[in-house]
């Protein structure tokens, strides 16, 4: 498409994976913006296959890193001949950094980063959809905690997934700087955003971090196919 910023990407390490196919640890960029000096550290994993096959960006959780999400759900849906891609989010994984951590004090600070995280997903998807291996029309995206929260606003932002799975996800809780972070991140608007395109939703009972009857108002909010 005109306009469109060129993907480039370098394979650090390539090898064969449990259940059949092949695990690649990359970097890829885009020509400018953030990932052009900063490129993106990524784990993707591609089945085995002799045609072109689905495929799900996975978006960790706060103080994590993409290998979690690559060791757990990306192990899980390779047998099932579904590809992932596991990205390291802005100051976690490989591009952690406890000094530029203090300035996460700052709400426009934290606010640029949320921009950048959207961003980068965002990228993620369509390095996704160019890949030779990858049918571009069956992509989704699993987010777990932080990162439901990001896949939610990926959703509102972007069509080309086409399903989403939100674990230990849900709506703002209620305190007094609910409203003004909804005017940067709102889990409401961006489940709404979905339209129609199917959503999974998994979460704990006794989860204290974020509560049951805030996942419940995400699902209350989302439109049909939904599932928690």
């Amino acid at each position: 498409m005109a306009g469109r910023k060129r993907i480039s990407q370098r394979v650090i390490d390539e090898r064969p994976i449990d259940g059949g196919g092949r695990g690649i640890t990359l970097t890829f960029r885009a020509d400018d913006g953030p990932s052009a000096a900063s490129p993106i550290p990524a784990v993707l994993r591609l089945p085995r296959a002799s045609e072109r096959v689905p495929a799900a960006l996975l978006l960790h959780g706060y103080a994590s890193r993409k290998e979690d999400m690559a060791e757990s759900v990306g192990e899980a849906l390779v047998p099932l001949g579904i590809a992932t891609l596991s990205i390291d989010l802005p100051l976690h994984g490989e591009r952690a950094d406890p000094f530029e951590l203090r300035s996460m004090r700052d709400p426009f600070e934290l606010a640029e980063r949320w921009r950048t995280a959207i961003a980068e997903a965002h990228l993620a998807l369509r390095f996704l959809a160019a890949r030779p291996e990858i049918d571009r029309e069956r992509l989704g995206v699993i987010g777990y905690s932080l990162g439901s929260y990001l896949s939610l606003a990926v959703a509102e932002r972007d069509r080309a997934a086409r399903a989403f799975v939100l674990a230990a996800g849900g709506d703002l809780p209620d305190f007094p700087l609910a409203q003004l972070i909804r005017s940067v991140a709102d889990p409401l608007r961006g489940v709404r955003a979905l339209a129609g395109r199917p959503l999974l939703m998994v979460h704990g009972r006794r989860d204290r971090t974020i509560l049951p009857a805030q996942a419940e108002r995400l699902f209350a909010a989302a439109d049909e196919p939904k599932e928690i």
